[in-house]
């Protein structure tokens, strides 16, 4: 009797060994799949935004990223508290990351960079307002408001009617939550480092203040798409300028009719703008357009050549003929204007046909 008493204590002993080693081994093996081990299974970029529930980012988690064990993110949410502590951000999931990892990247805010970027044609502080917010958490709203904000502008050196000068077309890494102070703080912060003592240098050797540089070579971006005829423009208006003539860049009159005219015609020279330089020596009060950093160096390091004018070419291929005296202008005008009328009479001609 004594025997099968110590034998049930055995078998009881070792039972509840066992049970405790199998919960040890469950509570063991949830440590390291929550801890340790990767949980998804794709690279994935998450953005929480600030009414984003803790369980949507779950979700976005196990749809998105291919979570592998959801419940490995539910129980290291709840230990965390991402429910009541999740904060705004864009956030880069990779496959290697456990689900601790990945709840406290949400609970404390550890972003990953991204890249604001800020290129094309860009004519209109409603387009550069909304070229940024579509790229950041912020509404384009906030951005057209501040860049119709006298106070807040002067704060950077400049004004609603200038801020283009500021802006350089370029790619900035920032965290998605940026404010629009922000934004504005890491822009001027870029135009100061590209505004060295050698560029103030060859401004000053074109007779130009860094301001000036950036109005003139909003224009060279007003008439051309090709690059490498920036150099050779920006030597045609810098002659001008230098001579005293009146600049007559028909980009200021588009400029001054909202970039809606199809086409320039002789009436539209009349108009009065401060920004008509058909009427107005030297350059406009400010720029018309965001020009490219390679207008600005055109303008910079010009080509060095005795052309007044210029026109576009026949061959409509987007390039220009330049001129040194006014009868070849008119000359090369004469040819473009042939050419336009017979291109014109084939178009009637075909759509005639159909």
């Amino acid at each position: 009797m004594e025997s099968r008493r110590v034998l049930s204590k055995i078998v009881f002993i070792a039972g509840a060994a066992a049970a405790a080693l199998a919960v040890a081994g469950f509570i063991a093996g949830r440590y390291v799949a929550d801890n340790k081990r990767p949980c998804f299974s794709e690279k994935y970029v998450l953005y929480v935004y600030p009414d984003t529930e803790s369980s949507v980012a779950i979700d976005s988690l196990v749809s998105g990223a291919g979570a592998l064990r959801r419940g490995s993110l539910e129980r290291c949410a709840r230990k965390e508290g991402l429910e009541t502590g999740i904060k705004p951000g864009r956030y880069v999931i990779e496959p290697e990351f456990s689900a601790v990892y990945v709840v406290r990247m949400l609970v404390h805010g550890w972003q990953s960079p991204m890249d604001l970027t800020i290129s094309g044609t860009i004519r209109s502080k409603g387009r550069l307002a909304g070229k940024i917010g579509t790229q950041m958490m912020v509404d384009s709203s906030m951005v057209a408001e501040a860049l119709a904000d006298t106070a807040f502008l002067a704060g950077y050196g400049f004004t609603p009617e200038n801020i283009f000068a500021m802006v350089l077309p370029d790619t900035y890494q920032m965290y998605w939550t940026a404010s629009v102070k922000d934004i504005f703080d890491r822009m001027k912060k870029e135009y100061d480092i590209f505004w060295t003592e050698e560029r103030k240098a060859a401004a000053a050797e074109q007779g130009l203040t860094p301001y000036e540089v950036s109005v003139m070579a909003s224009i060279v971006s007003g008439e051309t798409l090709k690059s490498f005829e920036y150099p050779k423009i920006a030597g045609v208006y810098l002659n001008r300028l230098h001579s005293g003539m009146r600049l007559q860049a028909d980009p200021t009159i588009a400029f001054c009719y909202g970039y809606t005219l199809d086409r320039i015609l002789r009436k539209h020279l009349k108009v009065d703008s401060p920004y008509n330089t058909y009427k107005h020596k030297g350059l406009p009060p400010a720029p018309i357009n965001i020009p490219p950093k390679a207008c600005i160096e055109a303008v910079l390091n010009p080509d060095e050549h005795g052309y007044i004018y210029f026109c576009a070419s026949p061959a409509f291929d987007g390039t220009h003929r330049f001129a040194v005296t006014y009868g070849e202008h008119l000359k090369n005008a004469r040819e473009f204007q042939r050419a336009l009328t017979q291109r014109q009479r084939e178009r009637v001609a075909a759509a005639a046909s159909r």
